[in-house]
């Protein structure tokens, strides 16, 4: 892999991880709501989902996705399911809170709970699905050893996904009171709920690799 390679997929990287989305606005509510250390946890959940996607794209998923479309079809409407589910319960939350159903109050919430919130939607992000079913692949060099490359590329992206929700973590921590007022509270939950049927919209639509 060259460097020019790699500077093209950082920059196909930081496009992606800075980009709001499910997970991002996972961390924020949870920052909010439980404060920045769980909203860190539920960073680390979501970037655990997306190393399996990472691992099993390495792995050939993408030719197992694009051989079974009954496996492919069940992994899609699950994923698409749970993100519209979290998106109607933001739709219906109490407009003087920022809340993701599922969410309890930071002395009943575990790092266990939180961590698996984050994982669930780390796997069902469509932007990740996408990018490691079509396009991680074509940054690797098939004539170069191929450890080196996809430890490089994993890292890589490890960095920025954690970098990212971290930095949404802190800030949502910061303007909490900001974020707390009544009408800015039901703005951002229907915000939210929107972003969440759009991505279960895309994830739903989405194709087999091939097909």
């Amino acid at each position: 892999m060259t460097l020019s390679t790699w500077l093209l997929y950082v920059a196909a990287v930081l496009v992606l991880t800075m980009s709001p989305g499910p997970s991002v606005l996972m961390c924020i509510s949870t920052s909010v709501n439980l404060g920045a250390r769980k909203a860190l946890v539920v960073s680390l959940g979501s970037t655990s989902a997306i190393v399996c996607i990472m691992a099993l794209s390495m792995l050939g998923l993408g030719a197992v996705l694009a051989a079974s479309e009954t496996l492919f079809g069940v992994l899609k409407w699950a994923g698409a399911a749970y993100l519209a589910y979290l998106g109607i319960r933001s739709l219906l939350s109490r407009s003087t809170e920022i809340a993701v159903e599922g969410q309890q109050s930071a002395s009943q919430a575990s790092n266990r709970q939180v961590f698996g919130q984050g994982f669930l939607v780390g796997a069902s992000n469509p932007k990740a699905l996408l990018f490691f079913g079509a396009l991680f692949p074509q940054f690797i060099d098939p004539t170069a050893p191929q450890a080196p490359q996809l430890l490089v590329l994993g890292l890589t992206f490890v960095f920025f996904e954690l970098l990212w929700l971290g930095i949404y973590a802190l800030s949502a921590a910061k303007a909490k009171r900001w974020l707390g007022q009544p009408r800015r509270a039901r703005l951002f939950n229907r915000a939210t709920g929107v972003v969440f049927l759009a991505a279960a919209g895309l994830l739903a639509s989405s194709r087999r690799p091939g097909a």
